[in-house]
């Protein structure tokens, strides 16, 4: 396949930044996304141009790096796949991408296609600990967990905190990840005692760090890669409204 890629480059944060244009070409279509800029990277490489800096780890769909904005959508065309599990057979020979980072205040740009997402970080360690009394080992069993709850902080802690849905939204609204991470503890007997600080907490420091307020347009939901639900900001609200009341 030969492609005709248009990627953001910049050079640091506080450099301008622009789109550039490059042909690469011999792409197998049975590559990854990350494959075919590896090789366009090569290609630099052995001009000596600076090659297209951006993020990647396990390139398995797991740990959330691959923050790309493809022709307009985050994480590319296809859904609930993250960049690095999008394979060149979504496109055809000939075809023209559009390669960005996220756009979010938040994230600021560190390099071209690399931006800094540790305003995630600051949210999570905003939640504290969770308080057991762990002594000697216990029975797994000991405390028991009714499925339906267990599956649900399953389905919230699937978040891989990529970003998606920052990109996606059009306030650079964290809601869907704030709420997932709120979520996943919300639901289980363990994460009963810090509840209520948690979530006031975990949304004041969303607040600070800039991110914008939920649209309910849903685009958030639409390009999460691990398809997290928009019920757990729904549930998140719930439980800052009541935490808010009873320690006001």
């Amino acid at each position: 396949m030969k492609l005709t890629l248009h990627i953001w480059r910049q050079k640091d944060a506080q450099d301008k930044g622009g789109m550039v244009r490059y042909e690469v070409d011999g792409v197998s279509e049975h590559s990854s996304f990350l494959e075919m800029l590896d090789v366009l990277n090569d290609g630099l490489i052995e001009k000596g141009q600076d090659p297209v800096a951006f993020d990647s780890d396990c390139r398995e769909g797991i740990c959330g790096m691959c923050s790309l904005v493809i022709n307009g959508r985050p994480h590319g065309p296809w859904t609930a796949t993250t960049v690095c599990q999008l394979h060149m057979r979504a496109y055809r020979d000939g075809d023209t991408i559009y390669i960005e980072p996220w756009r979010a205040k938040s994230f600021p740009v560190l390099k071209d296609l690399i931006v800094d997402r540790s305003s995630f970080d600051r949210i999570q360690q905003a939640g504290g600990y969770v308080s057991v009394n762990t002594g000697n080992a216990v029975d797994a069993n000991c405390l028991p967990i009714g499925k339906p709850a267990a599956d649900q902080a399953f389905d919230a802690a699937h978040c891989i905190g990529c970003g998606a849905c920052v990109a996606a939204c059009k306030n650079a609204s964290a809601m869907l990840f704030v709420s997932a991470k709120v979520g996943q503890f919300a639901v289980l007997p363990q994460g009963q005692t810090e509840r209520k600080e948690r979530v006031l907490s975990m949304v004041e420091q969303m607040d600070k760090e800039g991110f914008g307020n939920c649209t309910n347009q849903y685009e958030c939901e639409a390009a999460c890669p691990k398809e997290i639900s928009a019920d757990f900001m729904r549930m998140m609200n719930l439980d800052y409204f009541k935490s808010s009341a009873t320690t006001s």
